[in-house]
């Protein structure tokens, strides 16, 4: 991996980011609804669900989803039924007043889950990963080294823009 592929990626990545997709809508409202400390834990599972998926398609799936595409569309279907299921959770939810002092409860485990299944069955994340991300590694060279460089700068960068998202 040269320098100007690094460049290229970070470019990439931060485009990915700056766009709004589900894991984001998901935080904004989660932010607006139980704070913004909350989300962290909607963050740690929506960067968890990305590293998962990152590492499943360099050292597993690679072949598997270039082999059997209705795979990916199955996967997408799922996600879409999830998104249907948040719509309708947060439509069904109360708005509560900005200046009211009650905040609804809500384990932490659940913050993590949502995060985790928005990130894992997000359409953007399954075009990425299996599409772009590998254009970065040099097969041929030491990859898990290229591997680790390449996801712990996703995985940082997209839990910052996610806590800026909250914010």
């Amino acid at each position: 991996m040269l320098p100007l592929d690094f460049i290229l990626f970070l470019q990439i990545i931060i485009f990915l980011f700056i766009t709004p997709g589900t894991p984001r809508i998901v935080i904004i409202s989660y932010s607006m609804n139980y704070g913004v400390q909350k989300c962290i834990w909607t963050a740690l599972g929506d960067v968890t669900a990305n590293f998962i998926q990152a590492t499943l398609v360099i050292f597993v799936l690679g072949t598997f989803l270039s082999d059997n595409p209705n795979f990916l569309k199955i996967t997408k279907w799922i996600g879409v039924v999830y998104l249907l299921y948040l719509a309708y959770d947060i439509y069904q939810s109360v708005p509560k007043n900005i200046n009211s002092k009650i905040t609804t409860s809500k384990s932490f485990f659940s913050f993590f889950k949502d995060g985790f299944l928005v990130a894992g069955t997000s359409p953007k994340a399954w075009l990425f990963f299996p599409l772009i991300f590998p254009q970065f590694i040099d097969f041929n060279a030491n990859y898990i080294v290229q591997f680790f460089i390449l996801i712990s700068t996703y995985i940082v960068l997209d839990f910052l823009s996610l806590i800026v998202y909250a914010l």
